[in-house]
């Protein structure tokens, strides 16, 4: 059954550059429930008028949660067992020689 409120996580990108200085839905994080290895913007969102949750498409496990509320911001990555970013991708990140 097709949620109306699911989008995939690239959905998430503005509200994640709100708190991250750089592109997260590139990002790889893999599901401490499952072990899928997945980009940010690969993963399920689900979104309201306070925050999201991005969820694993494998197994539906909710890997980040992330709130806004009165200026200030709540994350929880608890379902995320790695988050990996590519130095490359990330603006102003230092290149090694």
């Amino acid at each position: 059954m097709h949620d109306e409120r699911r989008l995939d996580g690239n959905a998430a990108g503005g509200l994640l550059a709100e708190v991250f200085p750089f592109e997260m839905t590139v990002a790889r994080c893999t599901c401490a429930r499952c072990g899928k290895v997945e980009q940010i913007g690969a993963l399920l969102l689900y979104g309201g008028a306070m925050g999201a949750v991005l969820r694993c498409p494998t197994c539906d496990h909710a890997l980040i949660r992330i709130a806004r509320i009165r200026g200030q911001y709540w994350l929880d990555l608890q379902g995320v067992r790695a988050l990996r970013l590519d130095g490359r991708r990330i603006a102003g990140a230092a290149q090694p020689a």
